[in-house]
């Protein structure tokens, strides 16, 4: 029998869970806010898929090119998430990100520079201007490092290698979390008036991913679990570029940067086939016409905008296309080369951990050789439905999400870039919607015992059968059926078929064993990842079997193409009242007439009003 008494308990405002950039930013403002704040993390403090976004961070601070604005921003959004993204949250995320940027420098991040001195800017997939800010290709963790410089001050409690189960709720609303210590195998409750979701997607439900081990969908499931909704779950990115060779490094990602300081793609044939993908109404988020897309290809000539930087979703289809065309990299790849397009000094200036990391871990030398490369499951544009100005969830009071767990701003694909102002300009908003929603609670609310035994009384149910299934088989399964099924190309056939072994594959779960004592179990927290693993998948699944259409990063095979009656739909995933999940195609209001003005006029248009 549990007894909730005995089970050790701490006590803040504010929780936030996850402790990448989101998270951290969130926990910066609940401190200013005057909130207690404590901040738990699944691993060590600082590892945090943030430090993989290498490329930069977008935001129109215009160092570069003064013809850029928030509005340029804003279009190019919109533009390359296919018109789904949240049109409030796009509009708060392209005028907040250069205030974020700036608040960065304040605190100490060491951004790259103009030679004038002013933060520099690089090109990026789908952005029409130089518009992100980096620090070589080491973006994300200068961003992580600042910010766990400036956080660690402000009077927040961290809790490391914890392991959160489930979100705790009175009469509907967040009243705590209930979690594991990694290290003893010890229950713990979190009590807090407000939770905040920072826990990244799902990327370890493919076989092939950049995400490391901590991304199993958690937040995704317990927000589920707890009444929240999900959306746009159906888009997942799969970055062109991650490593495909040896086995050991298989999906470890390669940054955009590379191909935004000049690297381009070759076959083996050595053809630079991306020329032979340029769609016919050419990159809709930078060109209006043929004409233009033409003019904007010569800019080439000038190491400008190469085709290469197409958006994501395009770029990985076509390497897909070359290798299945039997013109891929001998490992099932292509090239990236950029040797011969900049000097090694250049490149080791510029790329230092790429050279690093190809040095390490592949024994390429990138100055003087090209790197075997393919796509990689990176990027989750879906996930916890919230409201754009506070990152509340739209129906559980007090939980809120932001970063890559919350859904809304990226739409059906997201730009290279814009994931890490996203990260700090939600963060932020998401802090100060914890605060208020504080504010006006009238009342604290209580830690439901009912809840905690059942949660404690399932975790334990692993460790005390005899015999049972061994977890890391179940997640190799779950993963391969994810990678073979629902991939970068999808059919109804096939997510069906995903759909059934989905399904017996829960069946396995029930009766999960892991073997030996609590402490230092991994084969016990394997175990306990396979339930948000299964269910992100089973989402995925359903979401992308329902929009019957080819959109950003969701392609269907049997329906190809962008269909305009889905232009106008998100699709949002719940949990119904027999326990089942329910699927539906909710319809989007009409754009403010501002926004749509700005997201359908051309960029002469654009200019024009700026000047």
């Amino acid at each position: 029998m549990v007894d909730v008494n005995e089970i050790e308990t701490q006590e803040h405002d504010v929780i936030i869970i996850g402790a990448g950039g989101a998270g951290l930013r969130a926990a910066i403002e609940c401190a200013a806010q005057g909130l207690d704040t404590g901040v738990v993390c699944k691993s060590l403090l600082g590892k945090a898929h943030t430090v993989m976004a290498e490329g930069g961070m977008a935001a129109a601070v215009r160092n570069v090119d003064d013809r850029d604005n928030w509005k340029v921003h804003f279009r190019d959004t919109m533009r390359g998430g296919k018109f789904l993204n949240q049109w409030r949250m796009a509009e708060l995320h392209a005028q907040q990100a250069p205030d974020r940027v700036r608040e960065l420098e304040e605190w100490g991040a060491v951004f790259d520079r103009t030679r004038d001195g002013l933060i520099n800017q690089r090109n990026f997939g789908g952005h029409r201007y130089p518009r992100l800010v980096h620090v070589g290709d080491r973006t994300g963790l200068e961003l992580i490092r600042t910010l766990q410089d400036h956080g660690i001050h402000q009077g927040m409690e961290v809790y490391m290698e914890c392991k959160i189960l489930s979100i705790l709720t009175d009469n509907g609303r967040v009243s705590g979390v209930l979690g594991l210590w990694r290290e003893t195998g010890r229950f713990v409750i979190f009590k807090a008036k407000a939770i905040i979701l920072a826990t990244g997607g799902g990327g370890r439900c493919w076989r092939v991913t950049s995400n490391s081990w901590e991304y199993s969908g958690d937040g995704l499931e317990m927000a589920y679990e707890a009444g929240a909704e999900l959306m746009d779950i159906e888009f997942t990115q799969f970055h062109p570029t991650g490593m495909v060779w040896p086995p050991s490094v298989r999906g470890t990602l390669v940054t955009e940067g590379v191909r935004g300081e000049g690297g381009i793609l070759l076959n083996n044939e050595g053809e630079r086939f991306m020329f032979n993908y340029v769609p016919e109404r050419f990159a809709p988020e930078t060109a209006d016409t043929v004409e233009e897309a033409d003019a904007w290809l010569q800019d080439d000539k000038n190491n400008r905008r190469p085709p290469e930087l197409l958006t994501r979703d395009v770029v990985a289809r076509s390497i897909l296309a070359e290798v299945k065309a039997g013109r891929g990299s001998p490992h099932g790849g292509a090239f990236l080369d950029i040797a011969n397009r900049r000097e090694a000094e250049f490149i080791k200036r510029k790329l230092p951990s790429m050279h690093h990391q190809f040095k390490e871990l592949a024994e390429v030398d990138i100055t003087k050789d090209p790197m075997e490369v393919g796509p990689t499951l990176h990027y989750f544009m879906g996930g916890i439905r919230v409201d754009a100005d506070t990152q509340q969830s739209t129906t559980v009071p007090g939980l809120f999400a932001c970063g890559e767990c919350a859904a809304g701003l990226h739409g059906a694909n997201r730009l290279g870039g814009n994931s890490l102002s996203d990260l700090v300009v939600f963060g932020r908003l998401a802090g100060l919607g914890a605060r208020d929603y504080i504010q006006n609670l009238d009342s604290a609310p209580g830690i439901p015992a009912d809840q905690v035994t059942a949660g404690v009384e399932h975790a334990r149910s692993i460790l005390n059968r005899e015999s049972g299934e061994n977890p890391f088989l179940i997640h190799e399964d779950i993963q391969q059926v994810m990678q073979d099924n629902v991939g970068i190309i999808r059919t109804g056939e096939e997510m069906s078929a995903a759909l059934t072994q989905l399904e017996q594959l829960d069946q396995r779960t029930q009766n999960v064993k892991a073997h030996a004592a609590s402490q230092y179990n991994a084969g016990w927290h394997e175990a306990l990842d396979l339930k948000p693993l299964l269910l992100v998948s089973e989402a995925v699944t359903r979401a992308a079997l329902m929009r019957e259409e080819s959109r950003g990063a969701h392609t269907r095979l049997d329906f190809e193409g962008e269909r305009e009656e889905w232009g106008s739909v998100n699709i949002v995933v719940r949990k119904g009242a027999d326990g089942a999940m329910e699927v539906e195609k909710v319809k989007r209001s009409a754009p403010p007439e501002e926004l749509a003005g700005i997201a359908f006029a051309t960029i002469e248009e654009l200019e024009a009003a700026n000047a």
